[in-house]
């Protein structure tokens, strides 16, 4: 029997009018809170902390599932290349240490979550997380006071830091929907119109609508994948001739993981058995399904410790291709210059 989260994120992609009938008012009060929280921050009368160099927030309006750390990692990267030193600050959604915390060589997801984590192994970009992003921002500086840069991953609804650009990351697929609501009706934290005070908006996932246009600078963004490598050894990559004859598992604990699926099949990839876990999931080893070889996300490759018996274990790394050039904008925007161009 479908959990009620399941049903609702159902409601939410195919509306149902009868639980929008019951859900609906609640939304008009979500709509309430919101627009008064954002006013107030706006207006002075809720504090809101501004850091010493340029905050650029990449975040989006849904709850979730709108492709956005791929978008992060893409945009940090791109910079790092122009010569920019830049860091990263986060919440560090689900994480089991509620302290402030600059990452390391040796922090855990328990420490940091997994989408830091993640950012700091792809990006080696200097990275702190804290449920309060200006209190992380001036750890991160206080360790690296070289930064030129923070790129804050997620909290565009997260006032209390003020931001020189905003960026939001909104899917390719709602550009054309006319049924989109705010929460618990539907899935947005944020009324469609947010979109139109944001610096810029990516389109994630595909092409824009043609007559979805929030923002004067638009980008679209799309996911490449890797090559799949064994988890305790990166420098091994698999053999896709003999995982096409093979029986193997693959598992996804994201926001949509259909879209993991998706993409070993359009690597002609067919899993013998797929695993849907929850969003930021924790699991061990244990819990992986027996198959000759599980396929995960890097994702969830990084919840697991290096030292964990997983021999059959591989992970498929995808990263953004974001269009026109993010990098140029942001710096642009911020009025950074770049300091040298060391390649693509």
């Amino acid at each position: 029997m479908p959990k009620l989260h399941q049903i609702i994120e159902h409601h939410w992609q195919r509306p149902n009018p009868l639980l929008s009938f019951f859900l609906k008012p609640f939304s008009w009060v979500f709509a309430r809170i919101a627009a008064k929280r954002r006013a107030d921050f706006l207006s002075g009368r809720l504090k809101s902390e501004k850091l010493p160099v340029p905050v650029v927030v990449v975040g989006n309006i849904h709850a979730g599932g709108a492709g956005k750390t791929p978008v992060v990692s893409s945009l940090v990267s791109g910079l790092q290349r122009r010569g920019v030193k830049v860091g990263i600050i986060s919440r560090g959604y689900g994480r089991k240490d509620k302290a402030v915390h600059v990452l390391g060589a040796q922090s855990t997801a328990a420490q940091a979550g997994d989408e830091p984590l993640l950012l700091y192994r792809q990006t080696a970009a200097p990275t702190a997380v804290g449920s309060r992003r200006a209190e992380a921002g001036r750890a991160l500086l206080a360790a690296y006071p070289d930064l030129d840069m923070i790129v804050a991953d997620d909290g565009l609804q997260h006032y209390a830091l003020q931001r020189d650009v905003e960026i939001a990351v909104f899917p390719a697929a709602d550009t054309a929907r006319q049924d989109l609501d705010l929460m618990p009706n539907g899935g947005l934290r944020e009324p469609l119109g947010r979109l139109n005070s944001v610096d810029a908006v990516v389109v994630g996932g595909g092409r824009a609508a043609a007559d979805f246009r929030p923002s004067e600078h638009l980008f679209h963004s799309r996911v490449e994948a890797g090559q799949i490598y064994r988890f305790n050894d990166k420098s091994e990559t698999a053999d896709l001739g003999r995982l096409k004859n093979s029986s193997f598992a693959a598992v996804a604990g994201i926001a949509k993981p259909e879209r993991f699926f998706n993409s070993l099949r359009d690597m002609g990839l067919n899993p013998a058995q797929t695993v849907a876990l929850p969003d930021h999931a924790d699991f061990s080893p244990a819990d992986l399904p027996q198959a000759g070889a599980v396929i995960i996300t890097e994702k969830d490759a990084v919840k697991l410790s290096p030292s964990a018996a997983t021999e059959n274990v591989w992970v498929l790394p995808i990263c953004a291709i974001i269009e026109p050039d993010l990098a140029d904008f942001v710096l642009g925007a911020a009025g950074i210059s770049p300091r040298g161009n060391i390649g693509a």
